[in-house]
C-alpha cells in the first residue's frame, strides 16, 4: 500500500472487504472478548478488547499508512495517546522541551500530571535555533512540537529541528493534528513519532473522540503498547470505525478546508477591525516559506487578533452564526472560539498564555462566500 497515493491509502489501507460475506465495509467488532481454541489458543492474536480488537487494528493499519509509519496505536482521546507516549518513554528526572505555543491540554498534562512524577518541562520558541540549542539539557529526552501550532499557527522547520534534537540524543514528537497527514508528513522529515487528536481532521465530522500515536520505526512501539494495554485508554470499536469512515474523505476535505481558510485569511487582512491574521498561507507570515516546503497545503485553521482588544474579541466570537461558538476543530462545520477562556484556559498566567484579543477559527467546508459574509456581519456588530 505504501506505493499508492495518499488518497488511495486513506480509502484502502486496512480496509479489506469481509471475506465471509463480501461486505465492502469491514464490520464493527462490537465485542469485549474472543473465544479461544483451547487455553492460549488465540485466533489471530485476539483475546480481550483492551488488548486488541479487529476494528481498532484496521484503523491502526490505516493510520500508519497515512503517516508513512511502521505502526500506529489508537486511543480513546488525543490526551490519552499523549499520556501513554510520555509515560512509555520517560522516567523521573527526564526533561521535555516543549514549544511555547501548544494545545493547553498538552501543557497541563506535562506540568500538572507528570511534573509531580518527576518530569521537568521547559517551553521555548522552537523556531529560534539558538534558543532551541541553549534549552536542550543532558536530561532532555523529548522535543515536542506542534506545527502549525495551536492557536497562533507558528511554523517550525521539522527537518532542521530534528537534526538539532537528534544530535543531542533527544526524541522528536510532532503533534500533526492541525495539518493532518494529508498536508504534512513529519516522519518523512525525520521525526520519530507523530501524535494526533483523531477527534479533529481525521474523524472530521465532530461525532467521535479519539487519539493516535504513529511510530516511524519499532524502537518505542512496545513501550507505548504496554502503557496502552496496562492503563486501558483504548478506542472503542464504534469510535475506531467512525474514525476510519472519516479518514476516507480526508484528502478531499483538507483541500476544501485549506481553500476556504486561504480566502478568509486574505479577506481578513484588509479589515481594520483585525490587526493581525495568524495563517501560514499568507506571504506575510514569518513561517510561510517553511510551511510551503514541508506542507502540501496550509490547512483550515487560522486565528485573528482584534484591533480593539479583548472585549472586541469576545463580542466577535459571540456574534457569528455559521461559525458556531464551540471548542474543538477539524469538523466539516465552521467553529469559532476564544482560546484564552476556552481551549487554552489552562495556560492563562503562564508563558503560553494566549493574547486576549485573539479568536480562533476552524474553517469548515461550507461555501467560502457564505463564511466570509458571516464573519463580515459579525464584525459589523462590533460598531453598533
Amino acid at each position: 500500500m505504501s506505493d499508492h497515493a495518499f488518497a488511495t491509502r486513506a480509502i484502502h489501507a486496512g480496509q479489506e472487504f469481509d471475506p465471509t460475506t463480501g461486505a465492502i465495509i469491514p464490520p464493527i467488532y462490537q465485542t469485549s472478548t474472543f473465544v479461544q481454541d483451547g487455553i492460549g489458543g488465540l485466533r489471530n492474536g485476539y483475546e480481550y478488547n483492551r488488548a486488541a480488537n479487529p476494528t481498532r487494528s484496521s484503523l491502526e493499519t490505516q493510520l500508519a499508512a497515512l503517516e508513512g509509519g511502521a505502526a500506529a496505536l489508537s486511543f480513546a482521546s488525543g490526551l490519552a495517546a499523549e499520556d501513554a507516549l510520555l509515560r512509555g518513554l520517560l522516567k523521573p528526572g527526564d526533561h521535555v522541551l516543549l514549544g511555547n505555543d501548544v494545545y493547553g491540554g498538552t501543557y497541563r498534562l506535562l506540568t500538572r500530571v507528570l511534573a509531580p512524577w518527576g518530569i521537568e518541562t521547559t517551553t521555548v520558541e522552537l523556531a529560534d535555533t539558538d534558543a532551541l540549542r541553549a534549552s536542550i539539557r543532558p536530561q532532555t529526552k523529548i522535543v515536542w512540537l506542534e506545527t502549525p501550532s495551536n492557536p497562533l499557527l507558528k511554523i517550525v522547520d521539522i527537518e532542521q529541528l530534528t537534526e538539532i534534537a537528534h544530535a543531542a540524543g533527544a526524541v522528536v514528537v510532532v503533534d500533526n493534528t492541525f495539518a493532518s497527514p494529508a498536508l504534512q508528513q513529519p516522519l518523512a522529515l525525520g521525526a520519530d513519532l507523530v501524535v494526533h487528536s483523531t477527534t479533529k481532521y481525521l474523524g472530521g465530522h465532530s461525532d467521535v473522540l479519539g487519539g493516535a500515536v504513529v511510530f516511524g520505526d519499532d524502537r518505542f512501539f512496545e513501550q507505548v503498547k504496554f502503557q496502552q494495554f496496562a492503563v486501558g485508554a483504548v478506542s472503542a470499536p464504534l469510535d475506531a470505525w467512525l474514525t476510519t469512515r472519516g479518514i476516507k474523505t480526508l484528502a478531499l476535505r483538507m483541500r476544501q478546508h485549506s481553500e476556504n481558510a486561504q480566502a478568509i485569511a486574505e479577506w481578513a487582512q484588509s479589515r481594520p477591525e483585525i490587526e493581525k491574521v495568524f495563517f501560514p498561507g499568507l506571504a506575510s507570515h514569518p513561517g510561510h516559506d517553511i510551511a510551503g516546503r514541508q506542507m502540501s497545503g496550509f490547512g483550515g485553521m487560522l486565528s485573528l487578533g482584534l484591533t480593539d482588544g479583548p472585549a472586541a474579541a469576545r463580542a466577535f466570537a459571540e456574534s457569528t452564526e455559521l461559525f458556531q461558538l464551540a471548542e474543538s476543530l477539524g469538523g466539516v462545520e465552521s467553529l469559532i472560539g476564544y482560546p484564552s477562556e476556552m481551549t487554552h484556559a489552562s495556560v492563562r498566567g503562564t508563558p503560553l498564555a494566549v493574547p486576549e484579543n485573539v479568536v480562533r477559527l476552524s474553517v469548515g467546508i461550507e461555501d467560502a462566500a457564505d463564511l466570509i459574509a458571516d464573519l463580515d456581519q459579525g464584525l459589523a456588530r462590533l460598531s453598533r
